[in-house]
């Protein structure tokens, strides 16, 4: 069945924030490896006007695990990347995402 879909409701391409291509590798580099550990099974890229988020789940159809978000508008006041728990604590910003993902491979190495 196809839906018809209000095409008016999505902001254009140019107006959405989106990883980079180095950003994107970087993200699925920690995320094969935590695949790899049986910690991660599934994720989601939403790309907004404001905001993109990298979403990771341990299974498909919960709630996800941890939030990857890159806010442009706020890198010069509360940094540019933040990781944000299930719970919706913000587990660390930054403006380097090697550094911000710090926080997801010390539980990797916890788990191993």
């Amino acid at each position: 069945m196809v839906q018809n879909v209000d095409v008016a409701q999505f902001p254009p391409v140019q107006d959405r924030v989106s990883f980079h291509r180095t950003e994107l590798s970087v993200i699925l580099a920690l995320y094969g490896r935590m695949v790899a550990a049986g910690l991660w099974r599934d994720y989601g890229i939403s790309m907004l006007r404001d905001v993109a988020v990298f979403s990771v789940f341990r299974h498909t159809a919960e709630h996800p695990v941890y939030r990857i978000e890159k806010r442009p508008k706020l890198a010069a006041k509360q940094q540019l990347y933040c990781v944000i728990g299930m719970d919706g604590r913000i587990l660390k910003r930054g403006q380097d995402l090697n550094t911000v993902l710090r926080v997801l491979e010390r539980k990797l190495i916890r788990a191993v």
